[in-house]
């Protein structure tokens, strides 16, 4: 009798245990250098997760993954946020060009990242890319490059796709080219320290040797009409292609241009910048989870 209570007592009093959140995952190796590591925030769910990618900014000279997950992980996306090589290591490893590094880093991470699928309950066809600056370059970059993967290759995780579900990027740089960045702003003046010159005008004077790797590391270089959905935002003045804007580089006129070819070929884009009226999403953030969990 005393049992048919107490079992009758925590049938009515024994509350259900709930799920709690998982606990991150901080500084996982996606390879040997101490810069290669990630930070892997999962979302609750019972199916697979769609990812955000986070590519920190900081010129590939400076920055951390620093991030706050929240915002995603209670739409039920989980985010990967990486650390990657600055090419001040590229060029003590000598690696050429050096912004190499941190980019090819970025396309290991995310390989990597789909190598953990099934141990860390991910979506690997739902990832999206994002950043500012340095980190929305590199996105872009992702995003529009053909896949690195190497189907034939021993290791795994080289065997995995690079290919992006869609990006979302903040002030991001689309090009490396000296040339088309003085013709839409005459004040530009980034981007030398990429390929390890000492200022802009070298990058100029430069120009025709180091072709070969502007066209391979300049996001705009890889349009084709197979790229993923892309969200463009920017801040500060109105675009307009051939002024010299405050802040060129992180100014809408890339936006515009990029929009411009993404447009040629018919690839989804949405800019969002000053001058744009009723835009469709108020930042990247709204884009990516508008675009994921769908």
């Amino acid at each position: 009798m005393k049992q048919m209570v107490l079992a009758i007592a925590l049938l009515f009093f024994v509350q259900p245990v709930q799920a709690e959140d998982a606990k991150p995952l901080k500084n996982v190796r996606y390879g040997e250098h101490p810069r290669q590591v990630l930070d892997f925030y999962q979302a609750t769910s019972e199916t697979p997760t769609p990812v955000v990618f986070y590519i920190h900014g900081g010129g590939w000279q400076g920055g951390d993954k620093k991030t706050s997950p929240k915002t995603y992980l209670d739409n039920g996306i989980s985010v990967v946020a990486i650390n990657y090589r600055y090419v001040k290591n590229a060029v003590e490893e000598k690696i050429e060009p050096p912004v190499k590094a941190p980019l090819e880093d970025a396309a290991r991470a995310l390989q990597f990242v789909r190598s953990k699928a099934s141990e860390w309950n991910l979506d690997k066809t739902k990832i999206g890319a994002t950043g500012g600056s340095a980190g929305a370059c590199s996105s872009l970059w992702l995003a529009l490059h053909d896949d690195m993967a190497e189907p034939d290759s021993e290791d795994p995780v080289a065997r995995e796709s690079t290919r992006l579900y869609c990006a979302a990027v903040n002030g991001a740089q689309v090009s490396l080219d000296p040339k088309e960045l003085r013709e839409w702003m005459p004040n530009y003046r980034y981007g030398a320290h990429a390929f390890g010159l000492a200022g802009f005008q070298s990058l100029i004077d430069n120009r025709e040797s180091v072709l070969p790797w502007i066209k391979e590391y300049s996001p705009i270089e890889h349009v084709s009409k197979d790229d993923p959905a892309i969200g463009l935002f920017y801040s500060g003045e109105v675009p307009v292609v051939g002024a010299s804007p405050k802040d060129p580089t992180h100014s809408g006129i890339m936006g515009l241009k990029l929009a411009e070819r993404l447009n040629e070929v018919g690839v989804d884009v949405v800019l969002v910048a000053p001058g744009v009226k009723e835009p469709a999403y108020r930042n990247a953030s709204e884009y990516l989870i508008d675009h994921l969990t769908k």
